[in-house]
């Protein structure tokens, strides 16, 4: 007999707590963790299922989206712009706390990434 699928052995753990079983029993029985037992009877409770919930943000709900065309226009206006000088504009104008790499990583999903020029060849000696 093979593992159960995850969402069963999720039901069978909870209804087992839920015939008056401490969560202590029914880790030791299903050899599972007390903190799988918890987090599997708070999940029911809170969503009424056991099915695992979404993981990660979503995207789209970071702290620049709200400013994201600002972005865009401030690095179009004035592309030279270092990363430090975007985060103190930010907090400036916008009241956001950021660090730079959030910064950097938010330009860099927008296609907007720097690239430096390549080092200038110094005047060969006559």
């Amino acid at each position: 007999m093979g593992k159960p699928h995850p969402v069963e052995l999720r039901e069978r753990v909870v209804a087992f707590v839920e015939e008056g079983h401490s969560h202590r029993s029914a880790a030791s029985r299903f050899r599972v963790s007390v903190k799988f037992v918890n987090d599997m009877v708070i999940l029911k409770r809170e969503t009424g299922s056991l099915h695992p919930r979404r993981q990660g943000n979503g995207g789209g709900h970071g702290k620049l989206e709200p400013v994201r065309a600002w972005l865009e226009a401030r690095m179009a206006q004035k592309g030279d712009l270092t990363l430090d000088d975007l985060v103190a504009e930010l907090a400036d104008r916008h009241g956001i706390a950021i660090h730079r790499v959030s910064v950097w990583r938010f330009l860099r999903s927008l296609g907007l990434t720097h690239k430096k020029s390549p080092p200038r060849r110094r005047a060969e000696a006559a």
